[in-house]
């Protein structure tokens, strides 16, 4: 089988899409590179173009030659290879939401990471928290499916009476994007303004004091298993919010976390119990909270970040599992998976 590395999309995370494509191409040595552009064409990228687009996380990658594909459909309808297995390093969006991997599924094309129904399930922040309801530790939370200022107000009001200090964050998105921090007696007005703007769905969420962690899970080949736990110290009066995640602002990325076992375990069971219980594939990392009582949920990711300076590959360094292994297996898993869905 071919590999083709599927990257950028539509999503404001379309940077770190590009980021993680560098990184899994480099491994990978000399796959097909299609580049999906913000506008909806694909272009077919030479390994040499992308690697030499610097600063990703803060410039646009603009492909030097002419989409070869209107949109991705047409794409997938009339690929240019026999048998490809496709390597997602797409981020947030249609890539990860479902959409992406619905449009394979349809066509039993191979895809690396999750299908089309536990990536839709894990993307919506309120559903995958429905599905794990007794089953890990969770935070109070609302969604306001309609974010405009009355309906957004309220919400905040109601969770501020429960709680000293809430989240609020786009249901279906990531990278801290469009993050708010709220506390009792702050700006209540701005922040109801600022997320009513946005035009999304969001949720509204208890805020947990503790230890910031994030856990990988990944199968190589006989089942899932959780990596090493990374813990995120974040400065004095910084967020872990995208300069911080990519540009190296205000934080410091921990491997191995240096916790209390007790901790370390917990986060890395509820990790491993999202992963299983939404019915996720090859790979996926869940943001946790390590507080006084207990290890919280906060959210899992299908498709994180695979760039240099990412959490799985840091996790992945540190349990010993060479990059370029973990994405052929992602890819062997891949194929094994069609030829399987084929079969029945």
């Amino acid at each position: 089988m071919t590999t083709i590395v599927l990257f950028g999309g539509r999503s404001n995370e379309r940077h770190v899409s590009v980021a993680s494509a560098q990184n899994v191409a480099r491994a990978l040595g000399n796959p097909l590179c299609w580049f999906w552009a913000p506008g909806g064409a694909v272009h077919d990228v030479s390994v040499a173009e992308l690697l030499a687009h610097q600063r990703p996380f803060e410039r646009d990658f603009d492909p030097t030659r002419p989409a070869i594909f209107p949109d991705l459909e047409q794409a997938l309808d009339t690929l240019p290879v026999e048998d490809p297995v496709f390597f997602l390093g797409l981020h947030g969006g249609e890539g990860e939401d479902g959409t992406v991997q619905a449009m394979m599924e349809r066509r039993g094309i191979a895809f690396t990471g999750s299908g089309s129904r536990a990536s839709a399930a894990s993307f919506d922040k309120g559903r995958a928290k429905q599905v794990l309801e007794g089953k890990v530790r969770l935070a109070e939370s609302r969604s306001v499916a309609e974010s405009d200022e009355p309906t957004v107000r309220s919400t905040v009001e109601w969770m501020l009476e429960r709680h000293p200090k809430i989240v609020l964050k786009p249901l279906a998105a990531g990278s801290s994007r469009g993050l708010f921090f709220l506390e009792k007696g702050g700006d209540v007005d701005g922040v109801v303004r600022s997320v009513a703007k946005l035009k999304m769905p969001y949720i509204v969420e208890q805020f947990i004091a503790g230890r910031e962690l994030t856990v990988g899970v990944v199968d190589n080949g006989d089942g899932p298993f959780a990596l090493p736990v990374i813990e995120i110290v974040v400065d004095r009066g910084r967020e872990f919010d995208y300069a911080g995640k990519y540009l190296g602002s205000g934080t410091q990325e921990i491997c191995p976390a240096d916790i209390p076992d007790a901790m370390r375990d917990a986060a890395q069971q509820t990790a491993l119990a999202a992963h299983q219980s939404l019915g996720c594939d090859g790979y996926s990392r869940s943001d946790v909270i390590g507080a006084h009582d207990g290890v919280y949920f906060l959210e899992i990711n299908t498709l994180p970040g695979l760039t240099i300076s990412s959490l799985v590959p840091q996790e992945l360094r540190e349990a010993g599992i060479d990059f370029r292994t973990f994405l052929e297996t992602q890819i062997d898993l891949a194929r094994q998976r069609v030829i399987a869905q084929a079969q029945t």
